[in-house]
């Protein structure tokens, strides 16, 4: 089966979530149904752009790569070939990890 290739519209930006640490800093192993879900994540894939009120294209200020911050609960779930992604807005996105 060939692998998917996605290319988000408009401002849409696609992100890998970074799992959170499976132990806490003594030691205890926390089960995944008590785990909350990190709030950073990889940038996949970016859209071109937004586009102003004259049609002027604004482009995204992200490329693949970048490790974002972004809200709790931002962004659509989706699953593409296995693989647990996130497609969210630009805006929805608080900042980049450097």
């Amino acid at each position: 089966m060939a692998k998917t290739s996605f290319r988000p519209l408009h401002d849409r930006v696609v992100v890998k979530r970074i799992d959170a640490e499976e132990k806490t800093k003594g030691g205890i192993i926390i089960p995944d149904s008590a785990k909350e879900k990190p709030s950073q994540g990889q940038v996949v894939a970016v859209g071109p752009g937004g586009r102003d009120e004259s049609g002027k294209l604004i482009p995204i200020d992200l490329k693949a790569g970048d490790v974002v911050l972004f809200g709790k609960w931002s962004g659509t779930e989706v699953k593409l070939d296995g693989e647990e992604l996130l497609i969210m807005k630009e805006s929805d996105i608080m900042g980049v990890l450097k």
